[in-house]
Formats: C-alpha cells, structure tokens, sequence
C-alpha cells in the first residue's frame, strides 16, 4: 500500500511539477589567445598565463579563470556567472586587458 501511494504522489510531483524543454541559460564565456613566439610552455605558464589569470580573476562577475600553456602561445578561458551580461561581460575583459598593457611582456600580443 505504501509503495502504491509513494508511485502515485511521485507521478503527480511529476505532472505538476513545470519544466521548460529547451530552457535560454545564458553563461558568458570568453577566451584570450596570447602568443609569444619562442618561450617554451613552463616561460609561458610562468610569465605570461599566470599573471593573466590573477589579472583576469579580479573582474567582478567571473566565477572561473581556465588556461592552457604550450610552447609560443597561451589560452585563458574566463567564465561568467550564469545570467550576466555577455556584451558587458566583454568590455569588462576588454578594459581588464587593456588598462594593464603596460605589464605585458613586449614579445606577447593578446588577440581574441
């Protein structure tokens, strides 16, 4: 008997419960290409992507910072919380990138 009552509430739970079929989550993504001709992947990793990480991890609504090191180039993937901004999401690692120029190695060049 219990486990006929237990059948029939989970089939009503499921009946009445909503559900979108193909639900609109947006999570803004972006990832930076940098390439530095001639490093070796542990220079990459050591001067260019860590540095890039702890810059771009400080951009209020990032919730991870993702990279890849290998020889002459680097790739950081900057993920949002799920509902921000995409369009801002982007002017904000823009401006990030861009007001720290000044630090970056002069053989790096940051593309997108």
């Amino acid at each position: 008997m219990l486990v006929l009552i237990s059948l029939l509430l989970g089939a009503v739970a499921l009946l009445v419960t909503p559900r979108e079929e193909e639900p609109q989550i947006v999570v803004p993504l972006a990832d930076v290409f940098v390439s530095v001709p001639g490093m070796g992947a542990e220079e990459v990793e050591r001067i260019v992507t860590t540095r890039l990480e702890k810059l771009l991890y400080q951009i209020d609504g990032v919730e991870h910072v993702y990279s890849m090191s290998r020889p002459g180039a680097a790739i950081v993937t900057v993920r949002f919380y799920v509902g921000e901004n995409r369009e801002n999401s982007l002017v904000k690692i823009y401006n990030k990138i861009h007001s720290n120029v000044d630090q970056v190695p002069p053989t790096s060049r940051a593309g997108w």
